[in-house]
């Protein structure tokens, strides 16, 4: 269970970091001047990898407290 929950953190992780380095690139991105609401690959007026972020976050979250739970 222990290697299961170490793995899933792990890859969490990555997730964490390609979906903030995507987020940081829609809504600060100057080249891009950021997604309008309504502008396809949006959802609720933000773009989709802000929910992204906030699921691996979440993930990361679960699977660090499972681990701490383990010990």
């Amino acid at each position: 269970m222990r290697r299961a929950l170490i793995a899933i953190l792990a890859i969490s992780l990555v997730g964490v970091g390609f979906s903030a380095t995507l987020t940081y690139r829609e809504t600060c991105g100057a080249a891009g001047g950021g997604c309008s609401v309504g502008a396809p690959g949006t959802i609720l007026g933000y773009p989709a990898c802000v929910y992204g972020l906030i699921m691996y976050l979440v993930i990361v979250v679960i699977a660090s407290l499972g681990l701490r739970a383990k010990q």
